[in-house]
């Protein structure tokens, strides 16, 4: 039987692509977006989906109350790079307003059906750079650590209560994002910035995060499974060896590894 599956961030990449894969296997989708646009589109595109406007640093986050939902897929995101002793604080606290405020608010709607039923999964898109740290992304990697240390208390805290929590670890696959953010720090950084003088591993760092990117489809999968296991495991890295991969690509080596 079909379970009722809440994806954010549908309009594109991950989200759009476990949205029609999850229809397709015959789950009830309510596939959201950030925009009344991208929800025409997708609408349009998909019209086996049920797509609602969901902005989820604003109220919208209401709108979930709804639905009995069995699976939220927090997928909606943002990123920023740049060196951290130059990023500009109002880019640093948006990439937080979306990354992690809202999803905790959405989250938080979510969880108040759930709770009182005494089952549902909450899928927290993470990255490794939840797991790892890179020259460069540090302020989109700090948002997704700070998903792990959400996704981590309430995995052991909603237990009891029959909610699976579990975070997913994409490494750089092709679905656009991750070349957008990689030219971010473009915008304002340049020959006067305090970090100038590294402005070789910067440009090296681009062009790690937008070639050789992998097929996305391998974390649509990953989400479908997810979706539809019995259990989960805390985290799911895709690749398997995604952080090791990253690390030889970058030159940071073995050492860099914590998990």
């Amino acid at each position: 039987m079909g379970k009722t599956v809440l994806v954010t961030g549908a309009g594109s990449g991950f989200g759009r692509g476990v949205s029609v894969a999850l229809a397709e296997r015959g789950h009830n989708v309510i596939a959201t977006t950030e925009t009344e646009e991208q929800a025409s589109e997708l609408a349009a595109a998909h019209p086996d989906l049920n797509v609602e406007k969901i902005d989820i640093t604003t109220d919208d986050v209401e709108k979930v109350t709804q639905w009995d939902i069995d699976v939220l897929i927090n997928n909606a995101g943002t990123g920023q790079t740049g060196p951290m002793a130059d990023v500009p604080m109002e880019r640093v606290r948006a990439n937080f307003e979306v990354n992690v405020f809202g999803t905790l608010a959405i989250t938080q709607q979510v969880l108040a059906g759930m709770i009182p039923r005494g089952s549902g999964r909450v899928i927290i898109m993470s990255s490794i750079g939840g797991l790892e740290s890179f020259p460069t992304f540090g302020p989109y990697c700090m948002t997704k650590h700070a998903l792990e240390g959400m996704g981590k208390a309430m995995r052991v805290e909603l237990e009891s209560q029959g909610i699976d929590v579990t975070m997913i670890n994409p490494g750089p696959h092709d679905t656009g994002f991750n070349s957008v953010v990689a030219e971010t720090m473009w915008e304002w950084f340049g020959e006067d910035s305090l970090q100038a003088p590294n402005m070789d591993m910067f440009t090296m760092m681009r062009g790690v995060a937008t070639t050789d990117q992998m097929d996305p489809v391998a974390v649509v999968d990953k989400l479908v499974q997810l979706v539809e296991a019995e259990t989960t495991q805390q985290n799911n890295v895709v690749p398997e060896d995604g952080i090791a991969e990253l690390n030889e690509a970058t030159g940071l080596g073995e050492e860099q590894i914590q998990r």
